[in-house]
């Protein structure tokens, strides 16, 4: 089986954004992204990120990427970098989304099959809380993010569509109340899972997060006018197809490992 040679690892999220917003990471976490980190010596010097919208897609692949790169166009044009990340295994989403969080390997945080338990680690959350930051999670009722970091002193909303998510994001940042804004939209793996990864119900629900990542950034530049801050483009683990023109996930194999992260910095 061929294997990831992607040197980037999506560990590493946790400790960028504490690095970028100048706070202490979570306890044992991996560190910061250096090319990140370097774009943002370059934009800011040594002032912090006042700002951070981290969007979350689930299961956009790298391949996904490099097939269909045109769709990925209200992307590109709007974040100055695309890096690829190595995911951990299994490749699932609540393993995954553990580690993104939390910059811990899925033995150390404790997440390894697609369970859903409240994390005891610290967490970027936790992190960010003890910094005096107020983080807020926008996710679907039940997925995995809105279940592995519940139990901390933080604002939630959960709600019942990926557009709902999108609209309470949309009235979070415009508000202008917290200094960490994550949005989980799941539409695209659920619909892959259902009918493939390149089905043309998929492959509308990518052009869906791709617009929805464009409208929130549009919507951050516009409330936190004046402040530096950062946008991310943040993917969990990739996609393959099996039988039955269905899609999944969670084996240690390229499609499956390798996604692809973008950010933007601004001020």
């Amino acid at each position: 089986m061929i294997k990831s040679n992607s040197s980037m690892r999506i560990t590493q999220t946790a400790a960028t954004v504490t690095a970028l917003m100048g706070f202490e990471p979570p306890k044992g976490a991996d560190v910061p992204n250096e090319i990140v980190m370097a774009a943002a010596q370059k934009a800011f010097g040594e002032e912090k990120v006042e700002r951070a919208l981290l969007y979350n897609p689930d299961a956009i692949a790298m391949w996904l990427y490099q097939k269909y790169t045109k769709l990925f166009t209200p992307i590109v044009t709007n974040t100055q970098m695309a890096l690829p990340i190595l995911s951990v295994m299994p490749s699932v989403t609540p393993v995954c989304f553990a580690s993104m969080y939390s910059g811990l390997n899925p033995e150390d945080h404790g997440i390894q099959a697609y369970v859903k338990p409240v994390l005891s680690c610290e967490t970027l959350f936790d992190a960010a809380l003890k910094a005096g930051k107020k983080p807020i999670i926008i996710s679907t009722e039940g997925d995995s993010i809105s279940e592995i970091f519940k139990e901390r002193e933080m604002d939630y909303i959960f709600c019942a569509t990926p557009a709902e998510c999108n609209q309470h994001a949309l009235e979070i940042l415009a508000k202008d109340e917290h200094d960490i804004v994550v949005v989980y939209n799941g539409n695209y793996d659920t619909q892959m899972h259902r009918t493939g990864t390149e089905s043309v119900e998929a492959i509308e629900e990518l052009k869906k997060n791709a617009a929805d990542f464009e409208m929130l950034l549009h919507a951050a530049e516009q409330a936190w006018a004046g402040k530096r801050c950062m946008a991310a483009f943040l993917p969990d683990h990739g996609c393959h197809d099996i039988d039955g023109n269905l899609g999944s996930h969670g084996l240690e194999m390229p499609e499956d490992m390798d996604i692809v992260h973008f950010y933007k910095l601004w001020k």
